[in-house]
């Protein structure tokens, strides 16, 4: 889909699971079951959908999946399930990892950076995408080194060392535009610096939400995820950020739906819809 200047893909990663009480908080199992219906280990399947800009011969990518640096263990506990990588699946649309020019991170938890880095042939860690710069915001990458005790499980080193030894890592400071036309916009909730990323060009603007608003199944105000860190702060931010995306005809893109989706919202009186768009 073109975006002003921009051309924008969705590359999925494949599909894991998390617990579905966890991504829905104190939304009662009975409701949040019939949107996304759990397994027998009480999981809820979810998408690892990546958004890639083109434009000018630049190839930003924000967002790397999963990666693929885990063992069977970890596999299994999160139900990773996948046909093709978001590797296999830049080859496809004939990109190589050299030609990525930059990622840009919503925050630096392990299904969102997988692919910063990967083992090579020799089994040292090394940047996925050698002529990348890398943006962080510098209180999450702080956070990441230093975890509490809750959310230390969320953040694995081996996914940006190598990127330090490279001096492949730019870190900002709050809402900034990080290349023409790109915000990192801090929203909090998730964790303390977690953003959304807006694409702003010819006067139209695109949303790539992360995990302030994972599915659209998390859509209304208090279906909100166990795993944030500030769930208050999501709670509050997103009735009005939703008006102004519905007023100003943002196209929002969401990370974690089990199926690549984007598209507009609308309010029916009730209940926000989601006209979908198909960036495949």
């Amino acid at each position: 889909m073109k975006l002003g200047s921009f051309e924008l893909s969705l590359i999925s990663d494949g599909k894991f699971k998390l617990d579905g009480g966890a991504m829905f908080g104190v939304v009662p199992k009975f409701l949040w079951n019939k949107l996304e219906p759990a397994d027998d280990k009480n999981r809820i399947l979810l998408g690892l959908n990546c958004l890639l800009l083109e434009r000018d011969g630049e190839k930003i990518l924000i967002d790397t999946g999963i990666g693929n640096k885990f063992d069977e263990k970890f596999a299994r506990i999160y139900g990773v399930n996948r046909e093709k990588t978001l590797l296999d699946r830049l080859t496809d649309k004939g990109i190589s990892r050299e030609d990525i020019s930059a990622v840009i991170m919503s925050h630096m938890h392990f299904d969102h950076i997988g692919w910063n880095t990967m083992r090579d042939g020799d089994g040292k860690l090394v940047a996925t995408f050698p002529n990348a710069t890398y943006f962080a915001q510098k209180g999450e990458f702080e956070a990441a080194n230093n975890p509490d005790s809750r959310s230390k499980a969320s953040y694995l080193v081996e996914n940006w060392q190598p990127l330090l030894e490279n001096d492949q890592l730019t870190l900002v400071s709050g809402t900034c535009e990080v290349l023409p036309g790109i915000e990192s916009t801090i929203v909090g909730g998730h964790t303390q610096n977690n953003t959304i990323v807006k694409i702003k060009s010819g006067g139209e603007t695109a949303v790539f939400l992360g995990d302030f608003i994972p599915t659209p199944s998390h859509l209304k105000t208090p279906y909100i995820m166990g795993y944030d860190l500030f769930p208050l702060e999501v709670m509050a931010l997103k009735p009005g950020f939703l008006q102004q995306a519905a007023a100003e005809k943002w196209l929002l893109v969401f990370e974690h739906a089990a199926e690549p989706t984007a598209g507009f919202v609308t309010n029916n009186g009730r209940d926000w819809v989601l006209e979908k768009v198909d960036l495949s």
